[in-house]
């Protein structure tokens, strides 16, 4: 019998919830805060809503809590 994958689980594990406070911690958007909506379908991807109100998709590995000992971005330079 061929293991199946219905439910991958992330490559990166942190525990994000429904509201937490993110930041993209890597990819051409650092820096981009938001909040944490959902994983994915492929869980190593997940909604974010970002401080402009767009629900955007990113790879869980780039995301990082807020304040999670990353550089404090100005208002002015975040999406």
């Amino acid at each position: 019998m061929t293991p199946t994958m219905a439910n991958p689980t992330p490559a990166v594990s942190p525990a994000f919830r429904d509201g937490d406070e993110v930041v993209l911690a890597e990819g051409t958007y650092q820096g981009t805060p938001g909040v944490f909506l959902r994983f994915k379908e492929d869980a190593n991807w997940a909604d974010i809503t970002e401080r402009s109100g767009d629900v955007r998709s990113h790879p869980v590995a780039w995301l990082a809590h807020n304040g999670a000992g990353l550089p404090s971005f100005p208002a002015h330079l975040a999406n």
